[in-house]
């Protein structure tokens, strides 16, 4: 004896709304050349059969056939606009699928489990010192240490000064840039961070990783493959 496997409604409700819908714009396509094939008739026979002495006036014809046009019209190009905005969804959902996996360069926190983070400064270029500034997901400042304003990336160890390891959580980094022993600037520095979603708001394309920070596309300075650990 065969046995049938149960259909999931929601699948069946939604496939069965798909085809309805599929159903009603092939019958109001069919219905609206059937109803413009059936005026051009009654056109015809009205034009054969009019008074010689009094003819109906071709304005009102011409007028009716000019709306049976510009309705057919519209229903074709309602259609091309239907058919460019699932390409386009399609299109964005495309490019959406090419954030995640990668490692986006943001000003953004980090997630410390232990293992070293790597930091992209951001030292002023006219500095000749800086710091490097670590806090902690209250803000507060956990660590500080003299960084070389030079080099485009630096390691954050996650151990503090006395040797012991900084607890698992979200930090964010800072640097000073000094010149002269003046204070030049205070900002934040970058860390990469792996997309694991990308999903499209009213704010635009929005990005998240699975410790769930988040931050916009349009503050990802660079991306890159996947590094190993």
């Amino acid at each position: 004896m065969n046995t049938i496997a149960p259909t999931n409604s929601s699948t069946a409700q939604a496939a069965n709304q798909a085809r309805a819908a599929a159903a009603e714009e092939a019958q109001n396509e069919g219905v609206l050349s059937s109803d413009f094939e059936t005026f051009l008739n009654m056109l015809s026979v009205q034009m054969k059969n009019q008074d010689p002495l009094n003819p109906t006036d071709s304005t009102e014809f011409a007028s009716q056939l000019a709306q049976f046009s510009t309705v057919e019209q519209q229903t074709l190009t309602n259609k091309l606009l239907q058919n460019m905005s699932s390409q386009f969804t399609s299109n964005d959902l495309s490019s959406l699928s090419t954030w995640v996996g990668m490692e986006a360069r943001v000003a953004a926190p980090a997630n410390f489990s232990g293992s070293a983070i790597e930091v992209a400064p951001n030292a002023n270029t006219s500095a000749d010192s800086a710091f490097l500034i670590v806090r902690d997901s209250d803000g507060t400042e956990v660590q500080r240490y003299a960084i070389d304003p030079k080099k485009g990336s630096v390691t954050w160890s996650g151990i503090d000064d006395a040797g012991n390891v900084f607890e698992d959580g979200l930090y964010t980094f800072v640097t000073e840039s000094y010149a002269n022993g003046e204070k030049l600037d205070s900002v934040y520095a970058d860390t990469y961070a792996r997309v694991s979603e990308a999903r499209m708001t009213d704010k635009g394309v929005m990005l998240s990783t699975a410790d769930g920070i988040e931050f916009a596309s349009d503050d990802v300075i660079a991306l890159r493959e996947p590094q190993a650990s």
